[in-house]
């Protein structure tokens, strides 16, 4: 038997876009995503966080503060709608370039888990290998989330919340390929 999951973009997808977060208790919720996330695992959905972070990369931050943020999401959700996210994944690198030569530190390389490369997806499946990618959905704000579903082999929701509506716009990141759907928001999917 297989299983159906939705993997979750972070920022601008279940919390409020902020930039950077440097503080844990900015991360924030937006309204109606704990339900969402209820409503996704009451119909049968694994829930998979696949973000990238590069903060840590950048020198904002050191890695556990990620986890710090995750912590309070997890929290959120379970407070706001008794709910957790079945995983939680992310990137903290940041591929070098030559106009970033202040960065250079562990973090700066190129990786295969930094979105829309695979290696969060080979991640999700070796802790769920029973995953059916053609029955999923990746679910971002960004052109990076929907590249990473044609990638993988699931349905791409590019929502307009974040940075979705600079994408949809042509303004931020470009669109190599069309999104299956697209949503005002996260407690607009699956109603």
């Amino acid at each position: 038997m297989t299983r159906k999951a939705i993997f979750l973009d972070r920022d601008g997808t279940l919390n409020e876009e902020r930039g950077y977060l440097r503080d844990v208790n900015d991360l924030v919720l937006m309204p109606g995503v704990a339900a969402a996330i209820k409503r996704f695992k009451d119909a049968g959905y694994l829930c998979i966080l696949t973000t990238n972070q590069s903060g840590v990369a950048r020198g904002f931050y050191p890695e556990s503060h990620i986890h710090a943020l995750h912590e309070r999401l997890q929290q959120q959700l379970k407070e706001q709608a008794g709910v957790e996210l079945d995983l939680v994944l992310y990137c903290p690198h940041l591929p070098p370039r030559a106009d970033r030569p202040e960065l250079n530190n562990e973090y700066v390389q190129d990786c295969e888990c930094r979105k829309p490369k695979l290696g969060m997806i080979k991640k999700a499946l070796e802790v769920y290998p029973d995953i059916d990618l053609k029955q999923s959905y990746m679910i971002g704000d960004k052109a990076s989330d929907v590249e990473f579903a044609h990638n993988i082999g699931c349905k791409s929701v590019l929502l307009k919340t974040g940075y979705g509506e600079r994408v949809l716009a042509g303004k931020y990141q470009e669109l190599k390929f069309q999104p299956d759907v697209v949503c005002e928001g996260l407690s607009e999917f699956l109603r």
